[in-house]
């Protein structure tokens, strides 16, 4: 990078033009550097600028002050840019510009870093936002919304209670209660000005200070924010789990408002141009009436489906009619068809331009559609697989391309079991949600994500339920087998974490009723309490009660054409670690050019087989020996004539006998027994032997000094 570059800190786009371009992620986050992109191709993107990650780093390194100072003429400036595009003020109470704040890293992490939107609202511009746009509620649920963020992410005013529960949640949850009303959109004028009194004054008893109502003093604050939240402890295991470095830092995204929430034509939504659970070529995604964007992906509402034939398929999974559907749950495409008309038109360019599956943000307000935010959509193992191989059939990419885009660590998804068909129709089935991402997972009901951890580590399983999950809940996922919550669509915090990290998921499973100080899940009047085993298929949504059994995945032609293609392109061959007929077959289904280690040591481990390698090790003199390996001998040539044939002509390489004697005999008094009683010796005289056989491994252990003679 050059000194001139290096120096500059701040690239605007909007209005079709921008300072920035795609291919700058390194310098602009991937949703700065994909802004920058959208609107050098002339998608409608609200304008606005983006703060480089090299800044996340001074800032990291010199401290606020001295970030600001070389801030200041470059955001002045840019902020004008914005202004001139949108023809309004920012802190103008007559005619006001409204901005968010956002982080981008140049890798998604959905939800580990901060947000604030409606930035520049006070007791005054709300009063003429209000009048220029002839919406009070809307102006006065903005303001609401603004102070509650501002106050979480900013002033960080829930850190100064010992409470797990979020002030502004509960304060809302407590008018709801006075006014017997039951959603957040059921609030009238006089309802949201109470919420914004009460919210100010708890911040200002929680925090000492006062919600501070200078639009530029609001602007500094939440852009150093989002710098802070690059090393809060959710973004750092986000980046422990991933491998990202702690030197990428974020950029920060400071963009002009528009509205979800300005009334029945108005909506926000998030949409995939690909399924990002199966991989289908199919646009899919979810979108809320007259709502801002965190109310989609937080999980708040349970959301309508984009497509028509996505809400079909949804109203069918609910068992909800199709004539109830089209009343209560209309899809974008019936609800507002010339926005989803512009959508799919807008969908199919970005993928085209990206040449990657895409997922969007978007919001209409009062009909007029603007694009958000693209980036490479999060997939599963079998979505990656299939989208990569179906793309290059399409000519979209190359065959190095398809290779790229293949994440070793997410193939392991397709080695993960799945139930087993039989089982499952004796299961007792008791509810279902949506099928956020596949995979089968049984475990123990956990309700919170400290206790998750500590179940894991007294080696239990476990599967997080949850209202609905944030960012606040990653430990906790990070160690489930699987999530399920009550709310929450496809595309809700949960559903884009659990694929991420290739974790079964079902969401907005909304007959559940979960009561956290009482640790207990209720369903169609039954209870579920903490501990209790449940079952989840990521592949239908359906949830059972008990231990499901699993059985191995198959792999799909798209997976085997991937393993040709590898093939095609490789320098060097690779062969598997295989010690049985069956993992031998295993491997070559998946691609392996020969066997590296067979250690024919392991093919004694299983239960059949271990008490004639035991009496052999416990044999007192050669004939007893030869009577335990005669035993042995014939399973040791079967399994080698399952190896060979599986593995045809491919070279075999094989570790002769070289067992670490302790691990094969038992170390319990009631095996031990068994084992005496066999081989027809004592007790004590099996101790012994097994005493003598213990390894101390300071530097070599008895393998060691065994090869070494």
């Amino acid at each position: 990078m050059s000194g001139k570059e290096r120096s500059k800190r701040i690239y605007t786009f909007g209005n079709r033009k921008a300072e920035g371009t795609g291919d700058m992620k390194e310098l602009l986050g991937g949703k700065g550097a994909n802004l920058a992109e959208m609107s050098r191709i002339g998608l409608h993107v609200p304008p606005g600028f983006t703060i480089t990650t090299d800044t996340c780093n001074e800032y990291q390194e010199m401290g606020r002050d001295k970030v600001v100072k070389l801030l200041s003429s470059e955001i002045n400036s840019a902020l004008e840019n914005i202004e001139d595009i949108m023809g309004s003020k920012f802190g103008d109470a007559a005619n006001p510009l409204l901005v968010s704040v956002r982080s981008g890293a140049r890798v998604s992490m959905p939800g580990m870093m901060d947000t604030v939107l409606n930035v520049g609202l006070n007791d005054e511009v709300v009063k003429g936002l209000a009048q220029r746009t002839g919406k009070e509620r809307f102006a006065w649920d903005s303001y609401r919304r603004f102070i509650q963020m501002y106050g979480d992410v900013v002033m960080r005013v829930n850190t100064f209670r010992d409470s797990e529960h979020n002030i502004f949640e509960e304060i809302i949850d407590e008018l709801k209660q006075e006014k017997g009303i039951e959603e957040d959109r059921d609030f009238t004028l006089d309802d949201l000005q109470e919420l914004v009194k009460r919210f100010k004054t708890s911040i200002r008893k929680l925090s000492g200070k006062d919600f501070p109502e200078h639009p530029a003093d609001q602007l500094w604050n939440a852009v150093m924010a989002v710098f802070d939240s690059w090393m809060i402890p959710r973004a750092m295991l986000y980046r422990k789990l991933h491998g990202y470095p702690e030197d990428w830092g974020t950029a920060v995204n400071v963009q002009a408002m528009v509205f979800g929430n300005m009334g029945s034509q108005s909506c926000s939504g998030v949409a995939f141009t690909r399924d990002a659970s199966t991989g289908e070529n199919r646009f899919n995604g979810e979108y809320l009436v007259d709502a801002q964007g965190e109310d989609v992906v937080a999980g708040i509402r349970t959301p309508l489906q984009i497509t028509r034939e996505g809400s079909s398929r949804w109203a069918s999974l609910a068992g909800i009619s199709e004539e109830v559907r089209e009343k209560m749950y209309p899809s974008l495409e019936e609800y507002l068809p010339e926005v989803y008309k512009e959508l799919f038109e807008n969908q199919h360019t970005l993928e085209n331009h990206f040449h990657d599956m895409q997922d969007m943000e978007f919001t209409v307000q009062e009909g007029r559609l603007w694009i958000l935010q693209t980036r490479s959509g999060k997939r599963t193992g079998a979505a990656m697989v299939r989208i990569a191989m179906e793309m290059l059939t399409e000519g979209l990419i190359n065959e190095k391309t398809a290779l790229r885009r293949i994440e070793p660590k997410k193939l392991n998804e397709l080695l993960h079991p799945v139930f087993d068909q039989a089982s499952i129709k004796k299961a007792e089935q008791i509810t279902q949600g949506l099928p956020a991402s596949p995979g089968a997972a049984s475990g123990q009901i956990c309700f919170l994500s400290e206790e998750a951890i500590q179940k894991k580590e007294q080696g239990l399983d476990v599967v997080l339920v949850r209202i609905e999950t944030s960012a606040d809940d990653l430990p906790g996922m990070s160690v489930a087998n699987g999530i399920l919550t009550a709310r929450g669509g496809m595309t809700s915090h949960a559903a884009v974490v659990a694929r991420g990290m290739g974790k079964c998921c079902i969401s907005g499973a909304g007959s559940l009723r979960i009561d956290y100080g009482q640790r207990k899940l209720s369903v169609n009047g039954n209870s579920y309490r903490d501990g209790d085993w449940i079952s989840l298929d990521g592949n239908t949504g359906n949830v059972f009660k008990g231990k499901v059994k699993t059985k191995a995945p198959e792999v799909s032609g798209d997976f085997e054409e991937l393993m040709k293609l590898a093939d095609k392109h490789a320098r060097l061959e690779v062969r598997t670690n295989a010690d049985t007929p069956d993992s031998a077959r295993k491997a070559r289904s998946f691609g392996a050019r020969g066997i590296g280690l067979c250690r024919t040591e392991h093919m004694f481990f299983q239960e059949e087989r271990i008490m004639a390698m035991r009496e052999m090790i416990i044999a007192t003199d050669e004939a007893g020996r030869r009577k335990a390996l005669e035993k042995l001998l014939p399973m040791q040539r079967e399994d080698f004539e399952g190896i060979f044939e599986a593995m045809e002509s491919l070279p075999v390489t094989i570790r002769l006998l070289d067992p670490p004697l302790h691990e094969f005999v038992p170390h319990d008094e009631q095996n031990q027994k068994e084992l005496a009683k066999e081989a027809g010796i004592s007790l004590g005289e099996v101790q012994e032997k097994i005493h003598g056989l213990k390894e101390v491994n300071p530097m070599l252990g008895h393998r060691g000094c065994r090869l070494g003679n």
